[in-house]
């Protein structure tokens, strides 16, 4: 394959939407608990304060960052990422 061929073909993938997910914890509950929540309720997360964020493209972990505000909305500051090469990897599967 050609270089040419190659980048007329990545060309045609680069407009293509993806999902971006920024994972601050997670926890398990029973329904029960889960059927309690309500407004003002505070859920406990695995996630430790002050630990790097994991990043997701389409539910595939590429970066880990940290919170920040833009424009006084919350943005994230990466601190860790893969190759560009592992990403396209990881989203071709």
């Amino acid at each position: 394959m050609s270089a040419t061929h190659i980048s007329d073909e990545l060309n045609l993938i680069l407009d293509i939407p993806v999902k971006m997910t920024v994972e601050l914890g997670r926890t398990k509950m029973t329904i029960k608990e889960l059927l309690r929540l309500s407004q003002g309720s505070v859920v406990a997360l695995d996630g430790l304060a002050g630990e790097p964020l994991d990043i997701l493209i389409n539910g595939y972990l590429i970066a880990q960052g940290e919170v920040v505000v833009v424009s006084d909305k919350f943005g994230i500051r990466i601190t860790d990422i893969i190759t560009p090469s592992e990403r396209m990897h990881r989203l071709s599967r």
